[in-house]
């Protein structure tokens, strides 16, 4: 089972957003050093995010909350209103464990996602709806504890007491807690908070005669980001017992280590440890424990530098490996689970706030191309769960009422929430992260600046300003470290130029209405060897990694919807030819042709046939290789 952090808190950094329903105690917070601009300010242009935003917002609406708050109101005693959905919500994974009720959890933050992206009333009555009804199985129940899961309560005071378990209770709990956290904070919701506060407080009781040891030990059982939920709600309430339980949340027998620069990630369930991080993060900003931040930041530097695919995904079978066994993980169909990708783009983005590093943002660019974007149908809207490399295989997709895993979770809110790291901002400064076609309004600064680009096609992009009056500010752009080099112009003549690669070109100047920037970059054909084993390579374009597209041999369409998660890599199984590429890697690379359409090239296999390559995140319903062993020429 995977994992999956809920949505972040998307109307500035976590720290800004939880700060926003109530002061963080002067004494606690720390700061970051920027802020992410509010969802509400930001708008989004015609492009393949928009596109993918519209998907997802279409199927939001089309689900029906009281099918996902059947179990909740059962276990509540009583009446449910609708038939409970299919796949997770109804089905055990495997064996006993089962996560009824955490796709709400994730529901309830897309929708407040939503809300704050596009202020569509549609998603605010959803949230107060499913707020209503929470309220009312709390009611019912006498108590705070909201659940779907079968013996819900009873399950959790097993655990509780130490008995051996059969389920995740806190995993999926924490999805309840994170959705309406999500709801209160970016949809305004009075009855979220309400609902929020009594779960909140339930919690503190449940756990408040458990000692360490024995709360420690509970936390051998997946428990989501419970540790960063609870200090949100210090930062929303300032009530010093939520944060005392986000630091007791917080797994020690992964914290330590970390914290003193450990690497004992080998074998352990890579997303079981992602929302883990984010909170350890979470905890720094709400107490200043720089643990806590020691250890997030060298996770992160552990996942990034050396244990991800060129994609920004990892793992395999849903589990960290060594990375010098790389080589006999990278083309398994069951690497790079899709909510890992989701989760570590949190991660990136809560340290990016703190320490703002384009190393940062090159790997978030890049994960959200090649991990996130990628796991969309850009036809049905449905997502991924495994991208794996196995070559010749396909990207397989959730079914719309019979799947409901853990991505099925994260690729709700996923795809309505792009606008949340474009761009951030500092004292007098305007930083632009991603490439995007949008607008950002700064209201402090009484300025617009527009984004026109076609980004990736073109390597460009120009900024226009929209001022009341002229003010002086800095305006930085991210040099990526894919882009050899970047000129900057201002009103068409040239301002700088940069041949030093992941850093931010800062502009400052007195900005005047209508003044145009242009940010000129280099994209050009490389590739990425796995280091453990440089023969397996994956080329690239810029920022995109390039996948074979190998056509549709033996697939009918709809073959790659399906329903059950634990059958990837028996789906479509039948033996594919894929072409053998042989050589040295860089020749290779520089043999890649352009092939007319934008971002669309070829290159020679060892049998002199042209292999079609094309970004990865293009690729739909055909089957692919992403990674190529070669042979020799």
């Amino acid at each position: 089972m995977a994992s999956a952090g809920a949505g972040a808190v998307m109307l500035a950094s976590a720290n800004a957003a939880a700060a926003s329903a109530g002061p963080v105690p002067a004494s606690a917070a720390v700061p970051p050093m920027l802020a992410a601009f509010d969802m509400a300010d930001v708008d989004l242009h015609d492009g393949p995010f928009l596109h993918a935003q519209r998907m997802t917002e279409a199927y939001l609406l089309r689900l029906d909350p009281d099918r996902m708050l059947h179990n909740f109101r059962v276990n509540a005693g009583l009446k449910p209103r609708a038939p409970v959905y299919g796949g997770w919500e109804s089905e055990a994974m495997w064996a006993d464990i089962n996560c009824h009720g955490h796709t709400l959890g994730h529901y309830l933050s897309a929708c407040a996602l939503a809300f704050r992206s596009t202020r569509d009333r549609r998603y605010a009555q959803r949230i107060e709806h499913i707020a209503g009804e929470l309220a009312a199985c709390q009611a019912a129940a006498g108590s705070g504890l909201v659940t779907a899961f079968p013996d819900g309560p009873a399950l959790l005071a097993r655990h509780l007491a130490g008995q051996p378990i059969t389920g995740v209770p806190w995993y999926t709990l924490h999805k309840i807690y994170a959705g309406l956290r999500d709801a209160a904070l970016l949809a305004d919701s009075a009855a979220s908070r309400a609902v929020l506060i009594r779960l909140a407080d339930w919690g503190v009781a449940a756990c408040r005669s458990l000692s360490d040891a024995a709360f420690e030990a509970m936390l051998d059982v997946e428990h989501g980001g419970m540790n960063e939920v609870y200090a949100d709600l210090f930062a929303m309430t300032g009530n010093p017992a939520y944060r005392d339980l986000s630091r007791r949340f917080s797994h020690k027998a992964i914290l330590d280590p970390l914290a003193k620069g450990r690497d004992h990630l080998d074998g352990l369930h890579a997303n079981t440890q992602v929302p883990k991080i984010t909170g350890f993060h979470r905890v720094y900003e709400t107490t200043g424990d720089a643990k806590y931040r020691d250890a997030a930041r060298f996770f992160w530097r552990t996942v990034a530098r050396t244990r991800s695919f060129a994609t920004g995904g990892h793992g395999d079978g849903e589990h960290f490996f060594a990375p010098v066994d790389t080589a006999a993980h990278v083309f398994s169909p069951k690497a790079s689970e899709t909510c890992c990708q989701h989760n570590m783009l949190r991660l990136t983005r809560a340290m990016f706030l703190d320490e703002p590093q384009a190393e940062y943002g090159d790997y978030y660019e890049r994960t959200l191309y090649n991990g996130i974007l990628a796991s969309q149908d850009p036809d049905s809207g449905m997502a991924t769960y495994f991208q794996g490399a196995k070559p010749g295989y396909m990207k397989l997709y959730h079914t719309p009422e019979h799947s409901f895993w853990c991505c099925t979770g994260t690729g709700m809110e996923n795809h309505v929430k792009y606008r949340d790291s474009i761009y951030f901002k500092g004292d007098r400064a305007l930083y632009v992260n991603l490439f995007i076609p949008s607008a950002v309004r700064w209201a402090e600064a009484g300025a617009t600046l527009t984004q026109v680009t076609r980004f990736p096609d073109e390597a460009a992009t120009r900024l226009c300003w929209s001022m009341k009056a002229p003010r002086t500010l800095t305006l930085a752009l991210r040099h990526p470290g894919w882009s050899r080099t970047a000129v900057v112009r201002v009103n068409g003549a040239a301002a700088m130029r940069s041949d030093a690669p992941g850093r931010y070109l800062e502009v400052a100047r007195e900005w005047r209405d209508g003044d145009e920037v242009t940010l000129e970059l280099s994209m050009e054909a490389g590739f990425e060897p796995i280091p453990a084993a440089p023969d397996v390579v994956a080329f690239t374009y810029g920022p995109l990694v390039l996948a074979g597209a190998l056509g549709r041999q033996g697939l009918k369409p709809g073959d790659d919807i399906v329903v059950n998660e634990r059958k990837f890599g028996e789906y479509n199984d039948a033996p594919v030819a894929v072409p053998r590429l042989a050589g040295d890697p860089a020749v290779l690379a520089r043999s890649i042709r352009p092939a007319g359409a934008p971002l669309t090239f070829t290159i020679a296999a060892a049998g002199g046939e042209a292999v079609r390559l094309v970004p990865y995140h293009r690729i739909a319903h055909e089957r692919y290789a992403t990674y190529w062993k070669l042979g020799r020429a």
